[in-house]
């Protein structure tokens, strides 16, 4: 079934409200059966029939004032979740807060069944349709019209939008602000119409059915541009998109503060003390010794097969540079022969790695036809679960990087050792070895500019997709 982005919303929401109900009901059949149910409130009863009722209307009701369905958010990022769970919770917290000041005596297990399933169903269905619009984005359908304005080169926009096949934009016109001629990039049509001045966007947005405008030079329109620009575009339904000029902060970090009449962007400085480094600490910790305990028959196995299979020791300490440019030893499974490091200079000619910072190859000799099926699925990287559990390592962040690759770093890529390296990342979900050095740099600068408790849950959900696609694994 083809969709627009007006159906996935009302499905969407049709689907929530069943979630919703389905959770409900359940709730009050697993605690009571089919027999009429009263609770307490004061010197009455109320019926269970009555309670039911009330609760999905005000679930329904927090999750529509939270946009947890909101064409925005839908299919973009861990923020979707993050609303469910915030909305979820908040249902929770009110019908708590009633049942005390009406004296109500709910039953837990009725509360605790509803809430859990519904959470439950709830990321579910969103879960479903994220995937169902991801599909429709691979196929070109579905996908904003976006028409640029501002800039030289329309390559300066493309990792801000992330245009490209599997994204949600499509440029469709291009205004360009400057007297300069335009280098459009590679992946732009050269059929997309191209206008001079911004008072021409308006009737570009008309002969090419966009829906969005995005302004990323702001300086190039002027004060007086972007305020007409605005008015204009307030007579159609087109969205409007303004690049702030920091394109590794988002989220959390920005707020929108008024100065003398002048709304004024807010940036947060990245904060990883206090509450957030002990959140950290905690995940990381007990996160590394559960799955210790998981998976330890897979890593006794791993290292039965490394050690019968082929000559030298079954670990392989590598040199990697952490925390604030301390060096660490890093744990991994041998998936080279013995001597591999020394083979190295030989083959650098071979290397495929762009910028020639990193060393890759796809059909690396050094590699055991063993140790070829434990990077295919990552087994070799278990073993860093240690490195978790002993405070040199996280289970997310930043690529672990060599002594000679952080010897070249300039000041900006330096900014990747404010935080613990991890075991998987923004890298490991967007690629892995498929990316070249300037988009790795740009997601683990992304990365530290922008942590949260909930964007690292969200990758570690993401790392077993993208071990088991095996994409980018080599």
């Amino acid at each position: 079934m083809k969709l627009r982005r007006k159906q996935l919303r009302t499905f969407v929401r049709l689907f929530d409200a069943l979630s919703v109900t389905i959770a409900v009901t359940v709730g009050n059949l697993a605690r009571f059966g089919t027999d009429p149910s009263f609770a307490v409130a004061g010197n009455t009863k109320l019926s269970y029939l009555v309670i039911t009722p009330v609760i999905i209307i005000i679930w329904l009701i927090t999750l529509r004032v939270l946009h947890t369905s909101d064409e925005r958010i839908l299919g973009i990022g861990p923020d979707e979740y993050s609303k469910v769970f915030n909305a979820t919770f908040i249902v929770f917290g009110v019908v708590a807060i009633i049942s005390v000041l009406t004296e109500t005596d709910l039953s837990r297990g009725y509360l605790a069944v509803s809430f859990s399933l519904g959470l439950i169903l709830l990321l579910a269905n969103h879960w479903f349709w994220r995937h169902k619009l991801l599909k429709e984005y691979r196929e070109g359908r579905c996908r904003r019209r976006v028409i640029v304005v501002g800039g030289k080169a329309t390559s300066d926009v493309l990792p801000l939008l992330g245009h490209g096949a599997g994204t949600p934009w499509s440029i469709v016109g291009i205004c360009k602000t400057e007297n300069v001629p335009l280098a459009l990039s590679e992946e732009i049509s050269p059929d997309v119409p191209v206008v001079n001045s911004w008072k021409e966007v308006c009737q570009l947005v008309e002969a090419t059915g966009a829906d969005t405008v995005a302004i990323y030079e702001t300086q190039s329109l002027g004060h007086t541009g972007m305020r007409e620009l605005t008015w204009e575009l307030e007579a159609t339904e087109v969205d409007l998109l303004v690049s702030p000029g920091l394109i590794d902060v988002s989220g959390p970090r920005m707020h929108m503060r008024p100065a003398a009449g002048v709304p004024l962007i807010h940036i947060d400085k990245p904060r990883y003390e206090g509450a957030n480094r002990i959140s950290k600490v905690l995940l990381d910790r007990i996160g590394a010794f559960l799955l210790i305990i998981l998976f330890s028959p897979v890593l006794l196995l791993c290292a039965l097969v490394v050690k019968l299979t082929s000559r030298g020791p079954v670990f392989y300490v590598s040199e990697r540079i952490g925390l604030q440019n301390e060096p660490f030893g890093m744990i991994k499974f041998r998936t080279m022969v013995p001597g591999a490091d020394r083979m190295k200079e030989q083959l650098s000619s071979q290397n495929e790695s762009e910028g020639g910072v990193l060393f890759k190859m796809r059909e690396d000799p050094r590699v055991t036809k063993v140790g070829r099926f434990l990077r295919r699925f990552s087994l070799d990287e278990l073993p860093q679960l240690f490195n978790v559990l002993g405070g040199t390592m996280s289970l997310v962040g930043p690529r672990p990087p060599l002594r000679e690759e952080v010897v070249r770093y300039d000041s900006m890529v330096a900014r990747r050792m404010l935080v613990k390296p991890g075991m998987t990342g923004l890298w490991q979900v967007s690629g892995r070895s498929n990316l070249s050095w300037e988009q790795s740099v740009r997601l683990d600068l992304s990365y530290v500019e922008n942590w949260s408790l909930l964007g690292d849950l969200y990758i570690l959900w993401n790392t077993a997709r993208a071990v088991i696609s095996k994409e980018g694994a080599y």
